[in-house]
């Protein structure tokens, strides 16, 4: 009696006695989304963005008023050091109505100042220049004292129309320098860049006081 040998192919079909008989394999259906599953989900998506973009705009309104205040600090610590380094006063001018600062050496130290700098404050933010009386005592002067006003140095800004805080060569603020800076977003919040307690140099704060 003759023996056949079944074998198989891989993948492919059965085959006895030289014939092949072809294997069956499951159907497969492509899976996707409807058009009333893609609308639902855009409506879900619409609901989420208009809930969170009032919180995210304000988030962003902060990080700028922050951001903002922080450049200001880095430009007075960068005027004292320049200050300190060439051995002149360096003015940080504020010009609130164009929302713009800047630092340029004392003119009276030199002629045009190549190392000028100017900064424009992100849109939205306002800039305020607070200046507050101090009472300092009176103490008279007797004739050996006295002083006559021609002998006094002449204090000549570089901008002269505008307010400015002046850093003198020994690292100290001028005595007419304002006490604060005040920034205000546009949502109203503020920050506020004012002279430490020491009057060495300045802080930012969240509070006037």
């Amino acid at each position: 009696m003759l023996n056949v040998e079944r074998w198989m192919f891989p993948g492919g079909s059965e085959r006895s006695e030289g014939r092949a008989r072809p294997t069956s394999f499951p159907r497969r259906y492509a899976s996707g989304f409807t058009l009333i599953e893609l609308i639902l989900v855009m409506a879900l998506l619409t609901i989420l963005v208009s809930f969170a973009a009032p919180k995210l705009s304000q988030f962003f309104r902060g990080r700028t008023l922050n951001s903002e205040a922080r450049r200001l600090l880095a430009v007075t610590r960068g005027g004292q050091s320049r200050a300190v380094s060439e051995g002149l006063p360096i003015d940080l001018w504020v010009d609130a109505e164009k929302g713009a600062f800047g630092l340029e050496a004392e003119p009276t130290f030199t002629t045009s100042d190549s190392k000028a700098e100017e900064f424009v404050l992100d849109t939205g933010v306002q800039i305020q220049v607070i200046h507050r009386a101090t009472a300092t005592p009176v103490t008279p002067l007797s004739r050996s004292r006295q002083t006559s006003t021609a002998s006094t140095p002449r204090t000549v800004l570089a901008r002269a129309n505008l307010p400015a805080i002046r850093f003198l060569p020994d690292g100290s603020i001028g005595e007419t320098s304002p006490q604060m800076l005040r920034l205000t977003g546009a949502d109203g919040g503020s920050l506020w860049l004012a002279q430490a307690r020491d009057g060495l140099c300045y802080e930012i704060r969240d509070t006037d006081k």
